[in-house]
């Protein structure tokens, strides 16, 4: 299971929105934003956004998470939402000689693809350490036939071979990240990857930021989740038939 940790967020987030829409809405001025937005006029202001669809003033509060236990095909996945920052552990220079990796719980719940799996798994840690192993030799004999140093030829050599020993390494190695949203970008994340319709791994990821992010601004995404949560499924044929079922299950997640 990943693990999701809300490292930390814009101050007051929900009272900073509503500062920004009664700058929008208003004639007060800056010194005059924050008086009298006591939680009842903060709430106010942030459905009125969500009622206008007035997003822009949400842009103004960032969310940081921890995200660990994924594998780097949810990597793939998650920064194809680009208005995000992303620190990925790399693979350049931290060595998978003993990577961990994650399972789908499909093959999981099969113990022959099980086997077949971890067995891959086994072959792809063998199979990079051989070529790791093969190409640090080359580089350290070259580095050292070049003049340097035994101990940096031999540092040098092992990031030069992890370099290229890497892409043996399957999709389902694991990966660490931290990543950094603000709050519209995370609307339409939880619009597109809490769907029933997205992919397993990277909908649990969206389902605990969601209640993370609900902790504390739970009216600025008191109507997150997928579209069905909010109105009809805009999946067409494609749609999973289970509206009520999400709609229950994205309720509860916010009470």
């Amino acid at each position: 299971m990943p693990k999701i940790t809300l490292l930390t967020y814009t101050q007051d987030p929900e009272k900073l929105v509503a500062a920004a829409a009664k700058l929008c809405y208003s004639a007060a001025g800056v010194d005059e934003l924050l008086t009298g937005l006591d939680p009842e006029k903060t709430a106010g202001f942030v459905e009125m956004l969500s009622s206008l669809g007035h997003e822009s003033p949400i842009e103004h509060c960032t969310f940081t998470f921890a995200i660990e236990g994924v594998s780097r095909a949810l990597l793939a996945q998650i920064t194809r939402h680009r208005i995000a920052s992303y620190s990925v552990q790399s693979q350049r220079y931290v060595s998978e000689n003993n990577f961990t990796f994650v399972t789908p719980p499909e093959i999981a719940a099969v113990p022959e693809a099980k086997a077949v799996f971890e067995q891959a798994m086994e072959q792809s840690v063998q199979h990079y350490r051989t070529l790791a192993g093969i190409l640090e030799e080359k580089h350290h004999k070259a580095l050292l036939e070049a003049g340097e140093e035994e101990k940096a030829a031999r540092r040098k050599a092992t990031k030069m071979a992890i370099e290229d020993a890497r892409f043996v390494l399957p999709n389902a190695c694991d990966t660490k990240m931290i990543a950094t949203m603000n709050a519209r970008s995370l609307l339409n994340f939880f619009r597109h990857r809490c769907c029933y319709r997205a992919q397993w791994e990277i909908r649990q990821v969206a389902d605990e930021m969601l209640r993370l992010v609900v902790g504390v601004a739970p009216t600025l995404f008191g109507k997150a989740g997928p579209p069905c949560v909010r109105g009809s499924c805009p999946e067409g044929k494609m749609s999973c038939g289970r509206m009520q079922e999400v709609r229950e299950k994205y309720k509860a997640l916010r009470s």
